[in-house]
């Protein structure tokens, strides 16, 4: 009997933990038959998606069907033109080799000689499994290779095969497990990271507070490597705030970066992508950087926040209605995401409507109880499509569908409609210039009609209700008029955030199923204004304000953000010598320049009372002569954390108003 040892029981645990990938898995099942689909799998998907347990899966069922495995991680590959030639050696005389190349990406150096000279001397029953972060070259589908080669993108886990893992994982109380499926995304990694902190601590919910850093540091090293390091910490911070990254949102997030040289930095990262006219990270990137910025240093985070809602609130109000969506991702409030937002696009796509839906959605409605429902909804869906829109999932499935008009282009017959029609009414005489958006319908088919807060994250409900003000038409919305089931808790949630008033006369009973009406005032700033103002609101910071005021408090916010980002900097002559406030020239004067500035300043910004000096000692500890850490500083100066940072950011407020008051 041969000797257990520690790599065999590594391998057998490994092999009774995996789960998931189905799908992956059907579409390979040839690979090792005398068949094969393929005799090259080219795996790609961004970091802790799953690729290097799935290649273990795939080796473990070829050497089963009679391969033999050699293989090859990348991260060790010496740089030596004959380090593969090294790694492989004795494949080529095995008759049924099994090659596995890891972390491709620290290896494509060598994709051309791999396609072109090594894999072709190999026996005819090779199969080459490559894993790695960045799509194949395009080559693999040229000169015969693609008659070989199979691509499969690896992406985030079904919510079926990832409660799976948290299951086996021991995380048996399904409400959680959904909460823990839901922020992480289908990430693997992130899952079972956060499968592991869930059973260390029966009380942490992601639903209820943020990932523990015993969750987010390893998400952070194994997804980046050393992305995060050195002169770009402040742009990827952006991005990890940001919904979409382009150089204009640079400049004004970051004053006196290079803004051009920066994007094109942030567009190489493995962990970005392009998306539009900007550069977005993966999601899972993006929620593991901000909750490890909200720990180390939140007011950075609430001052990259504003900036970068101040930037897309320009945009916006200048004709890009879109930007809502940008909007929408600053915002914190779970119940306000939970009821406008645009998480679901990663699970759902808004999509016209299509020949056969109309039989769909009656049969949806007929399921929760709702048959009475469709034949005034079916008026919309025959007379009126472009008032209506369906949601569909991955699969193609419809899985919920909106109904939404503006007074100005509600059909005709939406007049007569028992639900719609008086809200039409009141909306023309007391909507500021009939400039409200109205949902008849918004029906996430995917969550129970009677979900209580926190139950079930309303992905797809919060993007149709997205969805409808894109469709309105209107430039920037001063009302919604929202239909909501007085039993449905999220919903409720929703509008009690919100400030939404309920107009008791244009509730819609029907006897079984019964509507309330509530009006959310956006006020004279609009839909816009009112995000914007959400996310200064939540930062702590005053909005500033209109017509010249308004112009002089830019201009002071300007001072304010400058100084905190010069007492950030204060020991990174570097970056110090970039501050607006520098003068001179060369790293060292300009930043000597800033430095005797801000050190004349807040010699000069406090009394001498208790509580003055206590406001100076903070300032002292947080970034003159700062404390090792943050949570050191606040423990030294015996204030709780969230007192520390209220004070940090006054004080540096302070210093500020010193400087401006100094310019004039």
């Amino acid at each position: 009997m041969a000797k257990s040892t520690l790599a065999t029981r590594i391998a057998r645990l490994d092999r009774e933990r995996f789960v998931g990938r189905r799908g992956e898995l059907e579409r390979l099942a040839q690979l090792f038959g005398d068949e094969p689909s393929a005799s090259v799998v080219l795996l790609h998907g961004p970091g802790g998606i799953g690729k290097s347990t799935l290649l273990r899966e795939l080796m473990r069922r070829g050497e089963l069907a009679g391969w033999t495995p050699w293989i090859v991680e990348g991260r060790d590959l010496p740089p030596d033109p004959d380090a593969l030639e090294d790694a492989l050696a004795g494949a080529q005389e095995a008759e049924r080799p099994l090659l596995v190349l890891d972390t491709y990406e620290r290896m494509t150096a060598i994709d051309g000689y791999l396609r072109q000279l090594l894999l072709p001397r190999m026996p005819e029953r090779t199969v080459a499994l490559i894993a790695g972060r960045t799509r194949p070259d395009p080559a693999w589908s040229h000169g015969g290779w693609e008659t070989l080669t199979v691509q499969v993108e690896l992406g985030a886990f079904p919510d079926a095969e990832a409660l799976e893992l948290l299951r086996a994982a021991g995380v048996g109380d399904d409400r959680r497990a959904r909460h823990i499926a839901a922020w992480a995304g289908g990430s693997p990694l992130a899952l079972t990271l956060a499968a592991e902190a869930a059973v260390a601590d029966a009380l942490w919910d992601p639903a209820a507070e943020p990932a523990p850093p015993e969750v987010v540091e390893p998400l952070i090293r194994r997804i980046f490597d050393a992305d995060v390091e050195g002169p770009h910490a402040g742009v990827m911070a952006a991005a990890a705030i940001g919904r979409v990254i382009t150089p204009g949102l640079l400049r004004d997030a970051l004053p006196g970066i290079d803004a051009e040289a920066s994007f094109a930095w942030l567009a190489q990262r493995s962990v970005a992508e392009r998306l539009g006219d900007g550069v977005a990270l993966h999601e899972l990137v993006r929620k593991a950087l901000r909750a490890d910025l909200a720990r180390s240093d939140p007011e950075f985070a609430q001052d990259l926040r504003v900036r970068i809602a101040d930037h897309l609130h320009a945009r916006a109000i200048a004709g890009e209605l879109r930007l809502t969506i940008d909007l929408a991702d600053l915002v914190e409030s779970p119940a306000v995401r939970a009821g406008y937002s645009y998480q679901g696009a990663t699970r759902y796509r808004i999509d016209a409507l299509r020949p056969g839906d109309d039989v769909v959605i009656e049969q949806l409605l007929a399921r929760r109880g709702m048959r009475e429902w469709w034949a005034p909804t079916r008026l919309f869906v025959e007379q009126s499509p472009e008032r209506v829109a369906v949601a569909r999932d991955a699969e193609d499935r419809l899985r919920g569908f909106l109904v939404a008009m503006t007074p100005a282009n509600a059909p005709a017959f939406a007049e007569q409609d028992p639900l719609v029609g008086p809200w039409l009414r009141h909306a023309r005489e007391h909507a500021a210039g009939g400039a409200a958006v109205l949902w008849r319908d918004a029906i996430d088919f995917t969550r129970s009609p009677i979900d209580d807060p926190g139950t079930s994250p309303p992905a797809l409900q919060a993007l149709l209700n997205m969805a409808g003000i894109l469709r309105a038409g209107l430039p920037n919305p001063r009302c919604a008029y929202l239909p909501i089931n007085p039993s449905d808790g999220l919903s409720r949630a929703f509008v009690e955030a919100t400030g939404a008033q309920l107009v008791p006369e244009l509730r819609y009973d029907a006897g079984r199923y019964t509507l309330d009406c509530y009006v959310l005032d956006f006020g004279p700033q609009g839909l816009l204004g009112l995000q914007r103002a959400v996310v200064y609101a939540e930062a702590g910071r005053t909005l500033p304000g209109p017509g010249a005021d308004g112009a002089a408090a830019a201009g002071s916010s300007d001072t304010v953000a400058a100084v905190r980002d010069a007492l950030r900097d204060l020991h990174v002559p570097v970056r110090l010598a970039r501050s607006p406030l520098a003068t001179g020239a060369g790293t060292e004067e300009r930043a000597a320049s800033v430095r005797a500035l801000v050190d004349d300043a807040a010699a000069r910004a406090f009394g001498d009372t208790d509580d003055e000096r206590l406001q100076a000692r903070v300032l002292d500890r947080g970034y003159l002569h700062p404390a090792a850490s943050h949570e050191l500083a606040a423990g030294e100066l015996h204030l709780s954390r969230a007192t520390y940072f209220r004070r940090l950011r006054r004080a540096a407020e302070r210093v500020a108003e010193v400087v401006a008051s100094d310019r004039g």
